[in-house]
């Protein structure tokens, strides 16, 4: 489990999502199994989409974000509620590229040129949908291009994983900063000058938690929180609201994936019946599977 941070500063002229998702990034690379570069991009968008997921009203609204493009990587997912759970997946989990010149994992040519997605679903009748074309593929660059251009809403948002020799997740985490509509000129000039001057992400997590050892989440959060803010102005360093559960989790189940058999069709399922005599479907967020014999795929095909 992960815990957010959620602060105003004292002028309140912007918010500020703060989190480290360091285990459930691994949660994710362990169930999909996923090369460096692929843990690096699912990682931010899962992150990414957590942090969003928390701007919802209501525990059962959610929002998915899939970033897709032409490149080797094809498509990134994320879908986060409310409630603070995130589940995704990444289409190629093998996608492997050479690093960068500055020696940083290429995310952005893993996805190549391609759409940003966001659909928000808050229980009306109709989800709402906006989309951008891809301003970098490195995640946060992208998100905060939609904010703006979709949502008409100045923020910051920095996404970071680092992975260690051993492929598993060194360290991960978000922070998304908002702008308030009353937002003090001086504020927005310290905000842009302290972000041009921060060092990367999961470098300030591991030096914050390394010197923070022993504390709890909300410990190092706060101590993560007062480092980044450290170089602004007193009365524009945040005060914290509260904090935020981000947890790993699927939904998916037998009846869900029922319903999937369904949308394929009645005659495609009945070749399945006749030439396989059962059917294996797996949960692209999970990868758990499940199985449907003969007599449940006939059950199936009755119903439609």
């Amino acid at each position: 489990m992960s815990k957010v941070l959620i602060g105003i500063d004292k002028s309140k002229s912007y918010r500020v999502y703060l989190t480290i998702t360091t285990d459930l990034v691994e949660e994710a690379r362990r169930i999909h199994d996923t090369t460096p570069l692929a843990t690096a991009g699912l990682g931010r968008v899962l992150t990414g989409a957590g942090l969003m997921g928390l701007f919802l009203k209501n525990k059962e609204d959610k929002v998915t974000v899939q970033f897709k493009g032409d490149g080797p990587a094809n498509q990134i997912l994320a879908t986060a509620t409310g409630g603070g759970y995130v589940k995704g997946y990444i289409a190629n989990p093998d996608v492997e590229l050479p690093l960068k010149e500055n020696g940083k994992l290429d995310v952005g040519g893993s996805l190549g040129i391609g759409q940003l997605t966001v659909i928000k679903d808050m229980g009306l009748k109709e989800p709402y949908i906006g989309n951008i074309a891809l301003v970098s593929g490195e995640i946060a660059d992208d998100l905060t291009a939609y904010f703006f251009i979709s949502e008409q809403q100045n923020s910051s948002v920095a996404l970071g994983v680092k992975v260690d020799r051993d492929l598993s997740v060194l360290s991960a985490g978000g922070m998304i900063i908002q702008m308030l509509p009353d937002a003090e000129i001086r504020s927005v000039d310290a905000l842009e000058e302290m972000l041009d001057k921060l060092k990367p992400l999961t470098t300030i997590i591991e030096e914050v938690v390394l010197r923070a050892a022993g504390r709890t989440q909300e410990g190092i959060l706060v101590e993560l929180c007062e480092t980044i803010f450290a170089s602004m102005p007193l009365e524009y360093h945040p005060e914290i609201l509260e904090y935020r559960d981000l947890n790993w989790n699927c939904d998916c189940s037998r009846e869900r994936l029922e319903q999937v058999l369904i949308t394929i069709g009645k005659e495609d399922l009945q070749e399945m019946v006749e030439e396989d005599g059962q059917a294996e479907m797996v949960c692209q967020f999970c990868e758990k599977k499940y199985f449907f014999e003969k007599e449940q795929l006939e059950q199936i095909i009755s119903q439609i």
